[in-house]
């Protein structure tokens, strides 16, 4: 079989608004997945923030995610692309997905150009941040202890891949955002984080959200699955009075407008469901 090329990969945006934002994701739906180093290559090619590659696996698709520099256990942006992609492919329904860690579904909708995906997350967890590790992600982002928000204490929280809560009291905080992106790599590698959750709560739904994404050689995403349901989770554990569900719009400050909805059972561990809009991109000339 042919090695695949980045050229046949294709370009769709996961949680847009409408027919703008979301985060661009590379898909690639194929016979057999390639080598690993065949897969990070096109990744890195690509140059979006995950790339996924998926194949028939038994009844389902076995599911591998790559960043431009690293291998992701679960991508939620990716997620919702491929489930829009299948179901453009196969029709609308629901499909099981068999990834490194745990095995998910996701359903998809197609309509034109446009499509709706739903991914059920693998389990949630959370802890709370140690302070020596709180203490280095203030500083990364120039941000001392008074711009916390007491009530969603920093914490690590987990859904299928690790993510370091910060909720901060002002909007404000959010949108000045700034860190060295070689210094917040350093850190993520050493303590095993994919992506910095930080969130401002407008009220007890309505989130707003940045993610940096050193790890993977991204210095922010405009949406991101993975750390919707992991936020999710940590409310469930908090307490937090989420009725439900949760809405989170991201990379506003990017130019780039994403929103994600996520639902949040009742069941302390169990998946998170999130929800969103996916658009067709353009392919690039071969």
């Amino acid at each position: 079989m042919p090695t695949p090329t980045a050229t046949q990969v294709e370009r769709i945006a996961a949680f847009s608004d409408g027919e703008a934002g979301g985060n661009p994701a590379g898909v690639m739906i194929l016979g057999t997945l390639p080598a690993e180093a065949v897969m990070q290559s096109i990744a890195a090619q690509v140059g979006y923030s995950e790339t996924v590659f998926a194949a028939p696996d038994g009844s389902g698709w076995r599911a591998r995610y790559f960043a431009p520099e690293v291998e992701v256990d679960f991508c939620g942006h990716a997620t919702i692309a491929l489930g829009a992609a299948l179901a453009r492919r196969f029709g609308d329904g629901m499909f099981a997905l068999r990834l490194n860690r745990a095995v998910i579904t996701v359903e998809g909708r197609s309509a034109g150009m446009t499509a709706s995906a739903a991914l059920r997350s693998p389990p949630t967890r959370s802890r709370r941040a140690p302070a020596g590790l709180l203490a280095q992600a203030l500083a990364l982002f120039s941000l001392a202890e008074a711009d916390l928000d007491e009530r969603i204490s920093p914490a690590m929280a987990h859904a299928g891949a690790d993510h370091l809560v910060l909720a901060l009291r002002e909007r404000a905080r959010i949108a000045a955002l700034r860190y060295d992106q070689a210094h917040g790599r350093a850190l993520s590698l050493a303590e095993g984080i994919v992506t910095f959750s930080v969130i401002h709560a407008q009220s007890r739904r309505l989130f707003h959200a940045r993610n940096p994404f050193p790890i993977g050689g991204v210095y922010e995403d405009p949406a991101t699955g993975a750390a919707a349901a992991a936020l999710g989770g940590y409310l469930r554990d908090l307490g937090w009075p989420h009725e439900g569900s949760i809405e989170i719009v991201q990379g506003e400050d990017m130019g780039c407008r994403s929103r994600l909805h996520a639902e949040i059972g009742p069941t302390a561990g169990e998946g998170v469901r999130v929800v969103g809009q996916a658009r067709m991109l353009p392919q690039p000339r071969a």
